[in-house]
């Protein structure tokens, strides 16, 4: 019998909600200080995860912020005093380890999004912050979603968590929500 998209949904939000039930309240607030304090921010993803980055990063811009993502043209270099931040739900990345390294070789620090805390971006990242939550990496066997597929857990805690981010942050630097609404484009 097919669900309706009421109760898929319902059961779709419980999921992500349920990732938050163990976050670690004080690697949400390293994590804060970090973009509170770097002078630049890069963001980097793959796949969904980085279109979740990329949607963090234009809050960061409308913060004020001198936030960019990863790849753009007009996306500067990144060196001490900066911050580069990358997604990594399943652990790891050839490409996240690849820029870790660039920036770590600059003298940036790494802050890392995972549902893995113990995998290879970890190892490597300054600051860790998990996301328990599906991803590719976990989606079969016995405790994979029954409403979410593939990373989708993940990619649906990362927005969720981003925009509890971009709160925390806000009242930290004591940015109006006005302030944001200025600085979205009139090109649309």
């Amino acid at each position: 019998m097919t669900k309706s998209v009421g109760e898929l949904a319902s059961r779709a939000c419980a999921e992500i909600a349920a990732t938050f039930g163990s976050i670690d309240e004080s690697a949400v607030s390293v994590l804060v200080e970090e973009l509170a304090a770097a002078r630049r921010i890069a963001l980097h993803g793959v796949g969904r995860e980085g279109l979740m980055m990329r949607a963090l990063t234009m809050r960061l811009f409308h913060m004020g912020l001198d936030a960019h993502p990863v790849g753009d043209m007009t996306t500067p270099a990144i060196g001490p005093g900066d911050l580069l931040v990358v997604s990594a739900g399943p652990g790891e990345f050839s490409t996240i380890m690849a820029l870790i390294g660039v920036a770590r070789d600059a003298g940036a620090r790494v802050a890392l999004v995972t549902a893995q805390p113990e995998g290879g971006a970890a190892k490597a990242a300054d600051v860790v912050m998990c996301l328990p939550a599906q991803t590719m990496a976990s989606d079969s066997g016995p405790r994979a979603s029954a409403v979410l597929s593939m990373g989708s857990a993940f990619e649906g805690a990362q927005y969720v968590f981003f925009e509890v981010l971009v709160l925390l942050l806000r009242e930290r630097l004591g940015i109006a929500a006005e302030a944001m609404r200025a600085r979205h484009t009139n090109l649309e």
